[in-house]
């Protein structure tokens, strides 16, 4: 976590952009052209998800640490989409991003060991050794208890990769199950940040922040400052600002004394720009997407201050 926080600090910027790339967000000339030249099939709406994000990279690396794809909005586009999601990785990273694979996977074993080998591992072939996608973080799920978390401990220590775990999500319905008391008083959800800072308790880097980070949602500010009071030594991802509601004042309360502590996502907000910019159009998405990312972060500036490691 240490590499994130140092980009954070560096850019005084504790965003990241989602890259969540429906083809229906990728503007029609970029769409046209992909089509032109591979047809109206998976190959065409992969090629175009990609010179998207290019483009989105390219408007974003000087100023945003980090990008986080969401895995689901490419494997949809089946493995031509996986594909694009791996070149998006591998171009994110050539410009110096930080990059977290939004997966939110989750099993035990041998199973789960695949996963990590996956996403943040290198893949043994005949004696040789391969990055299958090389993302710096993965979102995972913790509720299969130390048995889902264990494999990818091993991984983020030898390789400085880092995971964020789902604690209190963004969503509504959220609640039903995370907000549930359980006999030794904790909600779930506190139950779930407590094990965090316990996995993460061998991996406290010099930003006194562990390899273990939590997902928790900005439409739920009261809970975001429970659990920073609560977890000192772990991250947070915050979803949840913008489209979802989540503003500036919700946030503030991830960051420490610091102004660290957590990196707070965007992701239709800043791809989807120029959509909602007076005067815009769909050859201004890349420049759009800037002035939103600049935007997002002076407002979250404003309320934060200053980013000290």
């Amino acid at each position: 976590m240490d590499r994130l926080i140092k980009k954070i600090v560096e850019m005084q910027n504790p965003t990241v952009a989602g890259l969540d790339p429906k083809l229906d967000y990728v503007p029609g000339f970029i769409r046209e052209a992909c089509f032109e030249k591979y047809g109206k099939t998976l190959e065409g709406a992969a090629e175009a998800l990609y010179e998207f994000n290019k483009a989105l990279i390219d408007a974003l690396c000087d100023i945003v640490p980090a990008v986080k794809p969401q895995a689901a909005y490419y494997e949809m586009y089946g493995w031509q989409g996986v594909r694009a999601l791996k070149r998006t990785i591998d171009y994110a990273r050539s410009k110096g991003m930080y990059v977290i694979t939004d997966g939110k996977r989750n099993d035990i074993g041998a199973t789960m060991t695949a996963y990590t080998t996956a996403h943040l591992g290198s893949t043994e072939i005949d004696g040789e050794s391969v990055e299958a996608f090389g993302a710096d973080s993965l979102t995972v799920n913790g509720y299969l208890g130390s048995d889902g978390i264990n494999p990818l401990l091993k991984v983020c220590a030898e390789r400085d990769k880092s995971i964020f775990v789902l604690a209190k999500t963004s969503n509504p319905s959220s609640g039903e199950l995370q907000d549930m008391k359980l006999e030794n008083g904790k909600t779930v959800y506190e139950q779930m940040g407590s094990m965090c800072e316990g996995w993460g308790a061998d991996s406290i880097g010099e930003s006194g922040y562990s390899s273990v980070g939590i997902v928790v949602g900005a439409t739920y500010p009261e809970m975001l400052g429970e659990l920073r009071a609560k977890l000192p030594h772990t991250f947070f991802l915050v979803p949840g600002y913008g489209a979802q509601g989540g503003g500036a004042n919700d946030v503030r309360f991830a960051f420490d004394k610091n102004g660290i502590g957590a990196i707070v996502n965007s992701s239709r907000g800043i791809m989807c720009a120029w959509t909602k910019e007076s005067g815009s159009t769909e050859k201004d998405f890349a420049e759009a997407a800037r002035r939103e990312a600049l935007r997002m972060r002076d407002d979250i500036r404003a309320v934060v201050g200053e980013m000290k490691a």
